[in-house]
């Protein structure tokens, strides 16, 4: 099957506009350098094999995240894999060492938080996608992704605080 041309560019055009962001947001949820790259090479295969049937060629964007975290979300239900953790996670979370970054209690409670409501910190925060790219992402409605959003920085929030009770003072 051969793809009009003009698809072809665009879906290329938008692959390579956003190779980063498709990477990270596939970092996020397998945490490893190679799943994330597999994932990533998976995703744009599907993509290619099915563009054809992409109605709004103004959604191509969104479209192709959404086969990025359907792709990473199905290879976290394949492989029900525990997270890999890296020398400096390891460090931070060592009970006797004090943290490396600033910001490993942030990584960690978001680690914690349920795959929903993850996915949409790190799509609106991280991404820098709107509300409703998100809920196209996601495949929900504008409501729900608001409602995810707000009682995924209420969780943060409390994490947060937990992990840093003298700072919620």
């Amino acid at each position: 099957m051969s793809l009009h041309p003009n698809l072809e560019k665009m879906l290329i055009t938008c692959i390579t506009e956003h190779k980063e962001h498709v990477y990270r947001l596939a970092f996020s949820y397998v945490k490893n350098q190679e799943d994330a790259l597999d994932i990533v090479q998976e995703a744009i295969h599907k993509a290619f094999a099915s563009v054809e049937s992409l109605k709004n060629t103004a959604s191509m964007k969104s479209w192709f995240y959404r086969i990025v975290v359907n792709t990473s979300l199905d290879f976290l239900r394949k492989h029900k894999k525990m997270q890999v953790v890296d020398e400096t996670m390891l460090e931070a979370m060592d009970s006797g060492s004090e943290d490396v970054y600033a910001n490993m209690d942030l990584e960690i409670a978001l680690n914690e938080l349920p795959t929903m409501y993850r996915s949409v910190i790190t799509l609106r925060y991280f991404e820098d996608l709107k509300i409703d790219e998100i809920a196209e992402v996601l495949s929900e409605n504008i409501s729900t992704i608001k409602t995810r959003l707000y009682q995924a920085l209420r969780l943060l929030r409390i994490r947060m605080n937990d992990e840093n009770p003298e700072e919620a003072l």
